[in-house]
């Protein structure tokens, strides 16, 4: 039941009111009453239930009530009225002497009004449901869930649907996209005179959402006047709510009917929005002409924006893409081999879309949006804007696959905003909090330096926001590029916490040479047989004090990300395996700038992960009776865990040009099972 609500009366007069079934009416009787009134009596219509305040003694129960400047009247009405007044509430004054003074008269009409969502998350909007007005996260929580509806049902002149021009529904099917909102209401054929229904938002949620209705209301059940039967088949939707439209009249239909509307969601939760939506419906009161009507009765929705979701490698592959160039024939052989060994689709980017651009991992990032009612896949795409900058938008964008971007100045986009440098965890619980859709992993500069490099504010930003894969903020920026993929990534596993994280080491690769070489294998060569490439001896790499040092520095680099890694993570060394690979450090582009790490040889941690099959950069390493020491060193370390190691060839193609199989590739996955919004925040 709602808080009582004051109805002012006048004694002499005969006041028409419309009453919602189930609220509660407040009046002070001695603020109107006649002049010299000391005691008062109610009677009312056997449909209005009223008691007084405070309550009388059992003396004057059957007499004139006492009336003091307390004394207050509440009624409510048990059930809808089937004609208009068909309900009468009047209270009379007297004085001292119990003479007559006068009586106030109610006409009242009682009606049922229930703005209704999907509250319970079920995928049906019940009846006024109690927690509709409020969002309570977990299992058992509550709260309708507003998806952004970011997707195109048109296949030419494509725009997102939600920045389509106010008011246009392009097909019926976009309705799905939206969440389903119900006006119910039971009561006579119609309202009193001028008495109204409003629906209205605020100014700020107006920047959210739109609200579309059914032009042609599709069901109304039988009153006692008969049955109402409306078009079923409706054409067109017209807008009710927007920026530019805070509130809009209802209609109100009489009988026992409903009223369909279709919430759009708009923008994505951010640092200016976190994400909830609020719609009244209101009951308007007329007090005389010429004067605004009040309201008398407000009902409230509440509705949550889905986050954005990332997916992590140990969720199935549904579909990976990568783009053909002119000179990665033997990359793109692997990745058909990978793909169809996988059972998985490979979609090729061909020349005239990437334009010599083969980065599609720094490009974009797969994710998803989801709710009781739909979900469906949904691209970041990155501030990067490289020749593939027309990829996401132009080729991925459709019915069903929506687009979000975040655009920074252009002054604030580094190495650092390709989403190569954008990763996240699968789940993980860290100290008893859980995390179960995983944690986003970012580089950025390290604590101390004022001029490094970071990820730009406006992406950060948006990925806090989404609240449900808490960011962990990595130190990338050692490395020349300044991806967090160059030194990290994570294969399933069948035992532990169901994965293994991936940490590139140049400890472990100085660990094995120095194997090979007290072996006797100090002679054996990297890069034997590679095209323009001199080959260097295991020994000529242990001799190199220089090379040492550097990768001692990145070894500190990567222990200190280990070390964050463990912590936000809950990692312990068993859910670590570190793999052999050395780094060098080069100046940056700009001469003043510090050294950076590159990988030494194909940097095997930068690999695509396709369930249990691996694409692991070739590594061109020593090779030991025929076979490369580095890649027996892998497929020991990862096939004891049931995956299997495929080496494919992007030495030419990408490793000289400073990337890797990841860094060439992306992959759209399977959403997670688990819903977000069943999450203990």
């Amino acid at each position: 039941m709602t808080l009582p609500r004051t109805l002012r009366i006048d004694y002499g007069k005969k006041i028409e009111f419309v009453c919602v079934v189930g609220s509660e009416l407040s009046v002070n009787l001695d603020r109107n009453a006649p002049p010299k009134s000391k005691f008062f009596s109610v009677k009312c219509s056997p449909d209005v239930q009223h008691s007084v305040h405070p309550p009388p003694t059992e003396a004057s129960l059957l007499s004139p009530i006492p009336l003091n400047g307390n004394s207050t009247l509440l009624f409510t009405m048990s059930r809808a009225s089937e004609h208009e007044n068909d309900n009468k509430l009047s209270v009379r004054y007297y004085d001292e002497n119990k003479k007559d003074l006068g009586k106030a008269v109610l006409h009242l009409t009682a009606v049922e009004i229930s703005l209704d969502v999907d509250a319970d998350r079920d995928g049906v909007v019940e009846k006024n449901n109690p927690n509709k007005g409020s969002w309570k996260w977990g299992p058992d929580g509550h709260g309708a869930i507003l998806l952004v509806n970011c997707d195109c049902e048109r296949s030419y002149w494509k725009k997102p649907d939600n920045m389509q021009k106010a008011g246009a529904v392009t097909r019926v099917s976009d309705l799905k996209d939206m969440s389903l909102m119900v006006l119910r209401t039971k009561g006579p054929a119609k309202l009193p005179e001028g008495y109204k229904l409003t629906m209205h938002i605020s100014q700020g949620d107006a920047e959210g959402v739109r609200v579309f209705r059914s032009k042609a209301p599709p069901v109304v059940v039988s009153n006692s006047f008969g049955s109402l039967f409306y078009n079923d088949f409706v054409k067109d939707y017209p807008l009710v709510l927007s920026k530019e439209a805070l509130s809009e009249d209802v209609l109100y239909l009489g009988g026992d009917s409903e009223l369909n509307f279709h919430v759009e969601g708009l923008k994505f939760p951010d640092i200016d929005f976190d994400g909830f939506i609020r719609i009244n419906l209101s009951v308007l009161e007329p007090i005389s002409k010429g004067v605004p009507e009040t309201p008398i009765f407000t009902d409230q929705v509440v509705f949550r924006v889905a986050p954005w979701i990332m997916t992590p490698n140990t969720l199935e592959p549904i579909e990976a893409v990568v783009c053909s160039t002119s000179d990665n024939y033997q990359f793109l052989k692997g990745m058909r081999m990978l793909a169809e060994e996988s059972g998985c689709k490979l979609k090729i980017c061909h020349e005239y879309m990437n334009r010599g651009d083969r980065w599609i991992q720094d490009e974009l990032e797969f994710g998803y949006i989801d709710s009781p009612h739909q979900s469906f896949p949904v691209v970041l795409d990155s501030p990067r804007d490289g020749k593939l900058l027309d990829f996401p938008y132009k080729e991925l964008l459709g019915p069903d696959f929506g687009y979000v971007t975040r655009v920074p100045e252009r002054t604030d986009v580094s190495s650092l905003d390709s989403f190569g440098n954008l990763e996240v965890s699968p789940p993980v619980t860290v100290n008893g909090t859980s995390y179960p859709l995983g944690r986003i992993l970012i580089g950025v500069a390290f604590p101390t330096t004022t001029k490094g490099r970071n990820m730009t504010k406006v992406v950060q930003d948006f990925l806090w926001a989404q609240k449900v894969q808490e960011p962990v903020a990595l130190f990338s920026d050692w490395l020349y590029v300044g991806h967090v993929d160059e030194f990290m990534s994570f294969v399933p596993a069948p035992d532990r916490k169901g994965f293994r994280m991936l940490l590139a080491s140049p400890d472990a690769g100085y660990k094995l040479f120095r194997g090979l070489q007290s072996d006797g294998h100090g002679k054996a060569k990297l890069f034997d047989g590679v095209e323009d490439e001199e080959p260097i001896t295991v020994d000529e790499i242990l001799d190199n004090s220089g090379l040492h040092s550097q990768n001692c520095y990145v070894q500190s680099c990567i222990d200190w990300n280990r070390d964050v890694l463990k912590r936000e993570l809950g990692l312990e060394d068993e859910d670590i395996i570190d793999l052999p690979i050395l780094f060098k450090l080069v100046v940056g582009k700009d001469k003043s700038t510090q050294f950076r790490a590159v990988a030494y040889y194909p940097d095997m941690v930068n690999m695509i992960v396709l369930g249990k099959n691996l694409g692991i950069p070739k590594p061109y390493g020593p090779k030991v009776n025929g076979r490369c020491a580095l890649e027996a060193e892998m497929c020991s370390l990862l096939e004891g865990l049931g995956l299997n190691c495929t080496f494919i060839d992007d030495f030419a193609s990408y490793h000289k040009r400073l990337g890797e199989v990841h860094c060439g590739s992306n992959v759209r996955r399977k959403p997670f099972e688990m819903k977000w919004w069943n999450m203990e925040m």
